[in-house]
Protein backbone atom coordinates (compact mmCIF):
# COMPACT_ATOMS: atom_id res chain seq x y z
CA UNK A 1 0.00 0.00 0.00
CA UNK A 2 0.76 3.54 -0.16
CA UNK A 3 2.88 5.08 2.42
CA UNK A 4 2.76 8.69 4.19
CA UNK A 5 6.06 9.15 3.01
CA UNK A 6 5.40 9.69 -0.37
CA UNK A 7 3.37 11.54 -2.77
CA UNK A 8 0.45 10.04 -4.73
CA UNK A 9 0.90 9.04 -7.85
CA UNK A 10 -2.08 9.32 -10.59
CA UNK A 11 -2.33 9.29 -14.04
CA UNK A 12 -5.33 10.98 -15.86
CA UNK A 13 -5.59 9.10 -19.02
CA UNK A 14 -7.62 12.46 -20.99
CA UNK A 15 -6.91 16.30 -21.06
CA UNK A 16 -10.11 17.45 -21.54
CA UNK A 17 -12.36 19.26 -18.75
CA UNK A 18 -13.15 16.40 -16.84
CA UNK A 19 -9.57 15.39 -16.55
CA UNK A 20 -8.66 18.62 -15.67
CA UNK A 21 -11.45 19.03 -12.99
CA UNK A 22 -10.28 15.97 -11.35
CA UNK A 23 -6.45 17.32 -11.28
CA UNK A 24 -7.73 20.16 -10.11
CA UNK A 25 -9.43 18.48 -7.35
CA UNK A 26 -6.57 16.36 -6.84
CA UNK A 27 -4.58 19.02 -5.66
CA UNK A 28 -7.17 20.90 -3.65
CA UNK A 29 -7.39 17.64 -1.14
CA UNK A 30 -3.68 16.65 -1.63
CA UNK A 31 -1.55 19.50 -3.33
CA UNK A 32 1.38 17.07 -3.20
CA UNK A 33 0.14 14.96 -5.60
CA UNK A 34 1.84 14.02 -8.85
CA UNK A 35 -0.09 14.12 -11.47
CA UNK A 36 0.52 12.67 -15.23
CA UNK A 37 -2.39 14.21 -17.66
CA UNK A 38 -1.91 11.82 -20.92
CA UNK A 39 -3.49 12.71 -24.30
CA UNK A 40 -3.84 11.29 -27.38
CA UNK A 41 -3.22 14.93 -29.30
CA UNK A 42 -0.11 17.25 -28.59
CA UNK A 43 -3.03 19.64 -27.86
CA UNK A 44 -4.62 20.02 -24.59
CA UNK A 45 -8.61 20.58 -23.75
CA UNK A 46 -10.69 17.96 -25.61
CA UNK A 47 -13.92 19.25 -26.78
CA UNK A 48 -13.31 22.32 -25.45
CA UNK A 49 -11.15 22.70 -28.57
CA UNK A 50 -12.26 19.75 -31.01
CA UNK A 51 -16.16 20.64 -30.27
CA UNK A 52 -17.02 23.87 -29.21
CA UNK A 53 -18.63 25.91 -32.16
CA UNK A 54 -15.88 28.56 -33.23
CA UNK A 55 -18.33 31.28 -32.87
CA UNK A 56 -18.27 30.67 -29.28
CA UNK A 57 -15.12 32.14 -27.95
CA UNK A 58 -16.20 33.14 -24.72
CA UNK A 59 -17.25 29.36 -23.67
CA UNK A 60 -13.26 28.49 -24.32
CA UNK A 61 -12.15 30.64 -22.13
CA UNK A 62 -12.56 28.20 -19.37
CA UNK A 63 -9.19 27.08 -20.83
CA UNK A 64 -7.70 29.78 -18.36
CA UNK A 65 -8.72 27.24 -15.66
CA UNK A 66 -7.47 24.61 -16.88
CA UNK A 67 -3.88 26.05 -17.97
CA UNK A 68 -3.61 26.92 -14.37
CA UNK A 69 -3.99 23.70 -13.23
CA UNK A 70 -1.32 22.05 -15.95
CA UNK A 71 1.05 24.76 -14.38
CA UNK A 72 1.82 23.18 -11.27
CA UNK A 73 4.90 21.95 -9.97
CA UNK A 74 3.40 18.89 -9.62
CA UNK A 75 1.43 17.90 -12.58
CA UNK A 76 2.88 17.10 -15.92
CA UNK A 77 1.26 16.76 -19.73
CA UNK A 78 2.10 13.88 -21.40
CA UNK A 79 0.72 14.59 -24.82
CA UNK A 80 0.68 12.20 -28.27
CA UNK A 81 0.35 9.40 -25.99
CA UNK A 82 -2.48 7.26 -26.75
CA UNK A 83 -3.45 4.55 -24.09
CA UNK A 84 -3.98 1.43 -26.15
CA UNK A 85 -1.61 1.57 -28.81
CA UNK A 86 1.35 3.45 -26.88
CA UNK A 87 0.48 1.82 -23.87
CA UNK A 88 -1.67 -0.44 -22.19
CA UNK A 89 -4.06 0.21 -19.09
CA UNK A 90 -2.44 -3.11 -17.01
CA UNK A 91 1.21 -0.79 -17.87
CA UNK A 92 -0.27 2.28 -16.55
CA UNK A 93 -1.33 0.41 -13.42
CA UNK A 94 1.97 -0.95 -12.87
CA UNK A 95 3.37 2.89 -12.70
CA UNK A 96 0.68 4.43 -10.53
CA UNK A 97 -1.02 4.37 -7.36
CA UNK A 98 -4.39 5.14 -9.35
CA UNK A 99 -5.29 5.98 -12.78
CA UNK A 100 -8.82 7.84 -13.76
CA UNK A 101 -10.17 7.76 -17.35
CA UNK A 102 -11.59 10.92 -18.65
CA UNK A 103 -11.64 9.72 -22.10
CA UNK A 104 -14.88 11.02 -23.30
CA UNK A 105 -17.27 9.81 -25.58
CA UNK A 106 -15.63 10.02 -29.67
CA UNK A 107 -18.08 8.05 -31.30
CA UNK A 108 -21.05 8.93 -32.52
CA UNK A 109 -24.74 6.66 -32.23
CA UNK A 110 -26.51 5.57 -35.38
CA UNK A 111 -30.06 5.54 -36.47
CA UNK A 112 -30.04 1.95 -38.17
CA UNK A 113 -32.19 3.10 -40.61
CA UNK A 114 -31.73 2.07 -44.36
CA UNK A 115 -29.51 4.75 -46.82
CA UNK A 116 -27.49 5.81 -43.41
CA UNK A 117 -24.01 5.24 -45.32
CA UNK A 118 -25.01 6.98 -48.43
CA UNK A 119 -22.29 9.55 -49.62
CA UNK A 120 -23.75 13.03 -48.01
CA UNK A 121 -24.96 11.45 -44.88
CA UNK A 122 -22.43 12.04 -42.34
CA UNK A 123 -22.74 12.06 -38.26
CA UNK A 124 -22.68 15.63 -36.88
CA UNK A 125 -19.73 14.83 -34.87
CA UNK A 126 -17.84 14.63 -38.31
CA UNK A 127 -18.61 18.35 -39.33
CA UNK A 128 -17.84 19.40 -35.65
CA UNK A 129 -14.23 17.75 -35.88
CA UNK A 130 -14.13 19.27 -39.33
CA UNK A 131 -14.63 22.93 -38.54
CA UNK A 132 -12.70 22.80 -35.60
CA UNK A 133 -9.69 21.25 -37.39
CA UNK A 134 -9.67 18.00 -35.41
CA UNK A 135 -6.54 16.20 -36.92
CA UNK A 136 -8.90 13.30 -36.96
CA UNK A 137 -11.64 14.67 -39.48
CA UNK A 138 -9.87 17.44 -41.31
CA UNK A 139 -9.30 15.48 -44.38
CA UNK A 140 -13.35 14.58 -44.79
CA UNK A 141 -15.38 16.46 -47.42
CA UNK A 142 -18.85 17.53 -47.39
CA UNK A 143 -20.87 18.18 -50.52
CA UNK A 144 -22.13 22.08 -49.80
CA UNK A 145 -23.22 22.46 -53.16
CA UNK A 146 -26.58 20.53 -52.11
CA UNK A 147 -28.87 23.63 -51.52
CA UNK A 148 -31.00 21.79 -48.10
CA UNK A 149 -29.67 19.54 -45.82
CA UNK A 150 -31.20 18.12 -42.53
CA UNK A 151 -29.81 17.99 -39.18
CA UNK A 152 -31.53 15.54 -37.12
CA UNK A 153 -31.45 15.94 -33.09
CA UNK A 154 -32.74 18.44 -30.84
CA UNK A 155 -29.89 18.92 -28.92
CA UNK A 156 -27.00 21.61 -28.57
CA UNK A 157 -24.63 19.88 -30.65
CA UNK A 158 -27.43 19.92 -33.50
CA UNK A 159 -28.03 23.20 -32.54
CA UNK A 160 -24.06 24.42 -33.43
CA UNK A 161 -24.70 22.20 -36.99
CA UNK A 162 -27.38 24.52 -37.89
CA UNK A 163 -26.02 27.49 -37.27
CA UNK A 164 -22.25 27.12 -38.60
CA UNK A 165 -24.55 25.88 -41.90
CA UNK A 166 -26.49 29.42 -41.58
CA UNK A 167 -23.93 32.06 -41.08
CA UNK A 168 -22.78 33.75 -43.77
CA UNK A 169 -18.81 33.49 -44.33
CA UNK A 170 -17.80 36.65 -42.99
CA UNK A 171 -19.14 36.30 -39.37
CA UNK A 172 -16.75 33.53 -39.49
CA UNK A 173 -14.06 34.50 -40.92
CA UNK A 174 -12.80 36.52 -37.66
CA UNK A 175 -13.50 33.17 -35.47
CA UNK A 176 -10.43 30.07 -34.86
CA UNK A 177 -12.65 28.21 -37.48
CA UNK A 178 -10.17 25.86 -39.05
CA UNK A 179 -9.15 27.41 -42.28
CA UNK A 180 -9.40 24.35 -44.79
CA UNK A 181 -13.75 24.97 -43.59
CA UNK A 182 -13.84 28.68 -43.69
CA UNK A 183 -12.62 28.52 -47.34
CA UNK A 184 -15.27 25.65 -48.09
CA UNK A 185 -18.02 27.04 -46.04
CA UNK A 186 -17.64 30.42 -47.92
CA UNK A 187 -18.50 27.87 -51.16
CA UNK A 188 -21.47 26.93 -49.61
CA UNK A 189 -24.67 26.60 -51.38
CA UNK A 190 -26.46 25.42 -48.47
CA UNK A 191 -29.91 27.72 -48.20
CA UNK A 192 -32.47 25.50 -46.34
CA UNK A 193 -31.60 23.52 -42.90
CA UNK A 194 -34.44 21.07 -41.41
CA UNK A 195 -34.04 20.41 -37.73
CA UNK A 196 -35.60 17.19 -36.74
CA UNK A 197 -37.30 16.06 -33.60
CA UNK A 198 -38.89 12.53 -33.06
CA UNK A 199 -40.31 14.04 -30.14
CA UNK A 200 -41.98 17.24 -29.23
CA UNK A 201 -40.26 20.90 -28.03
CA UNK A 202 -40.77 19.75 -24.51
CA UNK A 203 -38.64 17.21 -24.93
CA UNK A 204 -35.84 19.28 -27.06
CA UNK A 205 -32.32 18.88 -25.34
CA UNK A 206 -30.92 22.46 -26.45
CA UNK A 207 -30.42 25.20 -23.93
CA UNK A 208 -31.98 28.78 -24.60
CA UNK A 209 -28.87 30.92 -25.64
CA UNK A 210 -28.08 28.09 -28.34
CA UNK A 211 -31.56 28.09 -29.38
CA UNK A 212 -32.02 31.63 -29.44
CA UNK A 213 -28.68 32.34 -31.57
CA UNK A 214 -30.55 30.61 -33.96
CA UNK A 215 -33.34 33.73 -34.31
CA UNK A 216 -30.81 36.01 -34.14
CA UNK A 217 -28.74 35.28 -37.03
CA UNK A 218 -29.00 38.13 -39.96
CA UNK A 219 -30.32 36.83 -43.53
CA UNK A 220 -32.10 33.89 -42.15
CA UNK A 221 -36.00 33.21 -41.54
CA UNK A 222 -36.14 30.54 -38.92
CA UNK A 223 -40.07 28.71 -39.70
CA UNK A 224 -41.46 27.15 -36.65
CA UNK A 225 -44.99 25.39 -37.19
CA UNK A 226 -47.69 26.79 -34.65
CA UNK A 227 -49.44 22.88 -35.18
CA UNK A 228 -45.79 21.41 -33.69
CA UNK A 229 -46.66 23.47 -30.55
CA UNK A 230 -49.77 21.93 -29.30
CA UNK A 231 -48.70 20.21 -26.88
CA UNK A 232 -49.62 16.46 -25.62
CA UNK A 233 -51.30 15.84 -22.18
CA UNK A 234 -48.15 14.72 -20.50
CA UNK A 235 -46.03 17.74 -22.23
CA UNK A 236 -48.66 20.06 -20.91
CA UNK A 237 -48.64 18.77 -17.46
CA UNK A 238 -45.10 19.28 -17.72
CA UNK A 239 -45.05 23.03 -18.48
CA UNK A 240 -48.16 23.42 -16.43
CA UNK A 241 -45.53 22.71 -12.87
CA UNK A 242 -43.13 25.48 -14.41
CA UNK A 243 -40.54 23.69 -12.21
CA UNK A 244 -38.23 23.74 -15.40
CA UNK A 245 -37.44 27.09 -16.74
CA UNK A 246 -35.54 26.36 -19.19
CA UNK A 247 -38.27 24.78 -20.97
CA UNK A 248 -40.14 27.82 -20.45
CA UNK A 249 -37.80 30.04 -22.02
CA UNK A 250 -37.56 27.64 -24.80
CA UNK A 251 -41.16 27.23 -25.19
CA UNK A 252 -41.32 30.71 -25.02
CA UNK A 253 -38.81 31.54 -28.38
CA UNK A 254 -39.95 28.50 -30.39
CA UNK A 255 -43.59 30.59 -30.24
CA UNK A 256 -42.65 34.16 -30.81
CA UNK A 257 -40.61 32.16 -34.03
CA UNK A 258 -44.27 30.63 -35.04
CA UNK A 259 -46.13 34.42 -35.35
CA UNK A 260 -43.27 35.19 -37.47
CA UNK A 261 -44.19 36.05 -40.83
CA UNK A 262 -40.81 35.17 -43.50
CA UNK A 263 -38.87 37.64 -44.88
CA UNK A 264 -38.01 36.21 -47.63
CA UNK A 265 -34.04 36.39 -46.03
CA UNK A 266 -31.83 34.12 -48.32
CA UNK A 267 -31.84 31.40 -45.61
CA UNK A 268 -34.23 29.62 -43.73
CA UNK A 269 -33.97 26.91 -40.75
CA UNK A 270 -37.33 24.96 -40.44
CA UNK A 271 -37.89 22.62 -37.25
CA UNK A 272 -40.26 19.69 -37.42
CA UNK A 273 -41.29 17.97 -34.36
CA UNK A 274 -42.07 14.66 -33.85
CA UNK A 275 -40.77 13.33 -36.67
CA UNK A 276 -38.51 10.37 -37.28
CA UNK A 277 -35.98 9.57 -40.12
CA UNK A 278 -37.21 5.92 -41.48
CA UNK A 279 -34.71 5.71 -44.42
CA UNK A 280 -32.18 8.20 -46.43
CA UNK A 281 -33.10 7.89 -49.99
CA UNK A 282 -30.92 7.99 -53.38
CA UNK A 283 -28.90 5.76 -54.92
CA UNK A 284 -25.04 7.17 -54.70
CA UNK A 285 -25.73 9.91 -53.14
CA UNK A 286 -28.67 11.60 -50.68
CA UNK A 287 -31.72 13.01 -52.49
CA UNK A 288 -33.93 13.22 -49.35
CA UNK A 289 -35.17 11.85 -45.98
CA UNK A 290 -38.16 9.72 -45.43
CA UNK A 291 -39.80 10.60 -42.72
CA UNK A 292 -43.01 9.38 -40.37
CA UNK A 293 -44.93 11.45 -38.06
CA UNK A 294 -45.14 10.47 -34.13
CA UNK A 295 -47.94 10.47 -31.66
CA UNK A 296 -46.66 10.95 -28.32
CA UNK A 297 -47.65 8.33 -25.52
CA UNK A 298 -47.08 8.35 -21.75
CA UNK A 299 -44.06 5.90 -21.08
CA UNK A 300 -44.82 4.84 -18.40
CA UNK A 301 -42.10 7.14 -16.39
CA UNK A 302 -44.25 10.30 -16.25
CA UNK A 303 -42.43 11.34 -19.90
CA UNK A 304 -43.64 10.43 -23.10
CA UNK A 305 -42.11 7.87 -25.94
CA UNK A 306 -42.45 8.56 -29.59
CA UNK A 307 -44.98 6.55 -31.33
CA UNK A 308 -45.26 5.87 -35.17
CA UNK A 309 -48.24 6.84 -37.24
CA UNK A 310 -49.42 6.37 -40.70
CA UNK A 311 -48.63 9.77 -41.47
CA UNK A 312 -44.91 9.65 -43.72
CA UNK A 313 -43.29 12.51 -45.51
CA UNK A 314 -40.54 12.91 -48.06
CA UNK A 315 -37.77 16.17 -48.02
CA UNK A 316 -35.37 17.01 -50.39
CA UNK A 317 -32.41 17.47 -49.15
CA UNK A 318 -28.78 16.52 -50.47
CA UNK A 319 -26.89 15.92 -46.94
CA UNK A 320 -28.10 14.87 -43.54
CA UNK A 321 -26.46 14.72 -40.34
CA UNK A 322 -27.50 13.13 -37.60
CA UNK A 323 -27.11 14.06 -34.12
CA UNK A 324 -28.67 11.65 -32.22
CA UNK A 325 -25.64 11.43 -29.57
CA UNK A 326 -22.56 10.75 -28.59
CA UNK A 327 -20.84 6.93 -27.41
CA UNK A 328 -17.92 6.07 -25.65
CA UNK A 329 -15.11 3.45 -27.28
CA UNK A 330 -14.22 0.52 -25.49
CA UNK A 331 -10.50 0.94 -24.41
CA UNK A 332 -8.74 -2.79 -24.20
CA UNK A 333 -7.79 -3.89 -21.29
CA UNK A 334 -10.99 -1.91 -19.32
CA UNK A 335 -14.21 -3.42 -18.61
CA UNK A 336 -17.04 -1.40 -21.18
CA UNK A 337 -20.87 -1.37 -21.10
CA UNK A 338 -21.41 -1.54 -24.79
CA UNK A 339 -25.38 -0.89 -24.66
CA UNK A 340 -24.64 2.09 -23.09
CA UNK A 341 -21.50 3.17 -24.32
CA UNK A 342 -19.83 4.10 -20.67
CA UNK A 343 -17.09 2.31 -18.60
CA UNK A 344 -19.16 0.53 -15.92
CA UNK A 345 -18.32 1.83 -12.19
CA UNK A 346 -19.80 2.65 -8.67
CA UNK A 347 -19.28 6.01 -7.79
CA UNK A 348 -16.85 7.00 -10.43
CA UNK A 349 -14.88 3.13 -9.68
CA UNK A 350 -14.45 1.03 -12.41
CA UNK A 351 -15.90 -2.53 -11.71
CA UNK A 352 -15.37 -5.61 -13.56
CA UNK A 353 -18.42 -5.42 -15.67
CA UNK A 354 -21.87 -3.79 -15.54
CA UNK A 355 -24.38 -4.95 -12.80
CA UNK A 356 -20.91 -6.31 -10.66
CA UNK A 357 -20.21 -4.65 -7.45
CA UNK A 358 -16.52 -5.64 -7.44
CA UNK A 359 -13.85 -2.49 -8.12
CA UNK A 360 -10.96 -2.77 -9.90
CA UNK A 361 -8.56 -1.26 -7.41
CA UNK A 362 -6.41 1.92 -8.21
CA UNK A 363 -9.16 1.99 -11.33
CA UNK A 364 -11.57 5.03 -11.87
CA UNK A 365 -13.34 6.45 -14.89
CA UNK A 366 -14.99 10.73 -15.00
CA UNK A 367 -16.48 12.75 -17.96
CA UNK A 368 -18.80 11.16 -20.10
CA UNK A 369 -16.69 7.74 -20.50
CA UNK A 370 -18.55 7.45 -17.16
CA UNK A 371 -21.95 8.42 -16.89
CA UNK A 372 -22.62 9.41 -20.86
CA UNK A 373 -22.73 12.09 -23.05
CA UNK A 374 -24.72 14.75 -21.08
CA UNK A 375 -24.78 18.22 -19.76
CA UNK A 376 -22.08 21.13 -20.21
CA UNK A 377 -18.78 21.66 -19.82
CA UNK A 378 -19.31 22.24 -16.68
CA UNK A 379 -21.62 19.27 -15.70
CA UNK A 380 -17.71 17.49 -15.64
CA UNK A 381 -16.85 19.28 -12.80
CA UNK A 382 -19.54 17.58 -10.26
CA UNK A 383 -18.89 14.33 -12.08
CA UNK A 384 -15.19 14.53 -11.59
CA UNK A 385 -15.14 15.65 -7.30
CA UNK A 386 -17.31 12.54 -6.83
CA UNK A 387 -14.35 10.49 -8.56
CA UNK A 388 -11.66 12.13 -7.22
CA UNK A 389 -13.60 11.85 -3.65
CA UNK A 390 -13.95 7.84 -4.45
CA UNK A 391 -10.58 7.77 -4.83
CA UNK A 392 -9.81 9.46 -1.14
CA UNK A 393 -11.72 7.44 0.08
CA UNK A 394 -9.73 4.40 -0.66
CA UNK A 395 -6.56 6.19 -0.30
CA UNK A 396 -7.51 6.78 3.44
CA UNK A 397 -9.12 2.94 4.06
CA UNK A 398 -5.76 1.74 1.87
CA UNK A 399 -7.50 0.32 -0.92
CA UNK A 400 -4.81 1.44 -3.43
CA UNK A 401 -2.44 -1.01 -4.89
CA UNK A 402 0.90 -0.84 -4.51
CA UNK A 403 2.59 0.04 -8.12
CA UNK A 404 4.78 -2.25 -9.38
CA UNK A 405 7.32 0.07 -11.40
CA UNK A 406 7.76 2.00 -8.45
CA UNK A 407 9.10 6.13 -9.31
CA UNK A 408 10.22 4.64 -13.00
CA UNK A 409 9.28 7.28 -15.22
CA UNK A 410 7.01 6.36 -17.90
CA UNK A 411 7.94 9.20 -20.60
CA UNK A 412 11.51 7.14 -20.56
CA UNK A 413 9.40 3.95 -21.11
CA UNK A 414 7.58 5.45 -23.92
CA UNK A 415 10.57 7.18 -25.55
CA UNK A 416 12.15 3.71 -25.61
CA UNK A 417 9.03 2.84 -27.80
CA UNK A 418 9.86 5.58 -30.27
CA UNK A 419 6.71 7.49 -29.10
CA UNK A 420 7.54 11.32 -29.57
CA UNK A 421 5.59 12.61 -26.22
CA UNK A 422 4.83 16.35 -25.76
CA UNK A 423 4.95 18.22 -23.18
CA UNK A 424 3.67 21.17 -21.23
CA UNK A 425 6.45 23.76 -23.19
CA UNK A 426 5.50 22.01 -26.54
CA UNK A 427 2.03 22.67 -26.44
CA UNK A 428 2.69 26.91 -25.59
CA UNK A 429 5.34 26.85 -27.95
CA UNK A 430 2.49 25.78 -30.38
CA UNK A 431 -0.16 28.00 -28.87
CA UNK A 432 2.25 30.44 -30.19
CA UNK A 433 2.36 29.60 -33.40
CA UNK A 434 -1.50 29.36 -33.40
CA UNK A 435 -2.33 32.18 -32.08
CA UNK A 436 0.52 34.30 -34.41
CA UNK A 437 -0.65 32.99 -37.31
CA UNK A 438 -4.27 34.01 -35.98
CA UNK A 439 -3.51 37.53 -35.97
CA UNK A 440 -2.01 37.88 -39.14
CA UNK A 441 -5.34 36.81 -40.14
CA UNK A 442 -7.53 38.77 -37.81
CA UNK A 443 -8.50 35.71 -35.88
CA UNK A 444 -8.00 34.39 -32.21
CA UNK A 445 -5.73 31.82 -33.49
CA UNK A 446 -4.97 29.65 -36.99
CA UNK A 447 -5.29 25.97 -36.09
CA UNK A 448 -2.56 23.28 -36.80
CA UNK A 449 -5.08 21.11 -38.25
CA UNK A 450 -2.87 17.53 -38.78
CA UNK A 451 -0.78 15.55 -36.43
CA UNK A 452 2.59 15.68 -38.79
CA UNK A 453 2.00 19.56 -38.93
CA UNK A 454 1.84 19.80 -35.16
CA UNK A 455 5.29 17.11 -34.56
CA UNK A 456 7.20 19.32 -37.43
CA UNK A 457 6.64 22.33 -35.86
CA UNK A 458 8.19 21.29 -32.15
CA UNK A 459 11.24 19.59 -34.30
Amino acid sequence: MMTPSRALRVAIVGAGPSGFYAAEALLKALPETRIDLLDRLPTPYGLVRGGVAPDHQKIKSVTRVFDRVATQPTVRYLGNVEVGRDIAPAELAAHYDAVIYAVGARADRRLGIPGEDLPGSHAATELVGWYNGHPDYRDLGFDLTQGAAAVIGLGNVAMDVTRILSRRPAELATSDIAAHAAAALADSRVRTVHVLGRRGPVQGAFTTPELRELGELPEVDVVVDPADLVLDPISAAIVEQGDDRTLLKNLEVLREWSTRTPTGAPRRIVFHFNVSPTAVLGSDHVTGIQLVRNRLDPDGRGGVRAVATDTTAILDVGLVFRSVGYRGVALDGLPFDAGRGVIPHRDGRVVEHEGSSTPLPGCYACGWIKRGPSGVIGTNKSCAVETVDALLADVAAERLPHPERGDEDLVSLLRGRGVRVTDWADWQRLDALETSRGAAAGKPREKLTALEEMLAALS
